[in-house]
């Protein structure tokens, strides 16, 4: 959460001439409901049953670029068609980056509570394990611009 992963991700969708896709925004589309509603009404578990249908979907698509949402490396099966379906960029920001990007946000249901630097790392310690395990990829240009990252990646992309 707060990475980047929309913002970049459709810099290099541009920059690749490929079509772009964010999971959440595309989950919110077609529920008709926004992510802190569904979390409230289905729970974790309802949200992440139409995050691994969503991603199901999308990662059958060729020419595409998606953005995930942090927690869809959490179950196993999307983990492997996260793998098997495209490259895979793993996005290492500093928690404290972290801490700041998702600060006044009211939107992401996980951080809804009075200690989000201890959901932040408690986040950071189950999932970079598993975003290094499905990357093939892991970019630490933190401290660029979204264009500028999306371009090193485009190079980064091209070159392998």
């Amino acid at each position: 959460m707060g990475a980047g992963k929309t913002t970049v991700g459709r810099q290099l969708a541009k920059l690749l001439r490929l079509t772009f896709f964010d999971l959440d925004a595309e989950i919110e589309a077609r529920s008709g409901a926004d992510i802190p509603w569904i979390f409230d009404v289905e729970g974790e578990a309802g949200f992440r049953k139409r995050e691994t249908a969503m991603l199901t979907e999308l990662a059958s698509k060729n020419n595409v670029v998606i953005a995930t949402g942090g927690g869809v490396v959490l179950d196993p099966g999307n983990r492997v068609l996260m793998s098997s379906s495209g490259l895979v960029v793993y996005f290492v920001v500093p928690r404290e980056t972290l801490y700041e990007r998702t600060l006044r946000d009211t939107k992401r249901p996980l951080l809804q509570v009075a200690d989000r630097r201890a959901v932040i790392d408690k986040l950071l310690a189950e999932r970079e394990p598993l975003y290094r395990e499905v990357a093939e990829l892991v970019y630490e240009g933190v401290n660029n611009s979204p264009v500028a990252t999306a371009e090193e990646l485009a190079r980064l992309i091209q070159a392998s």
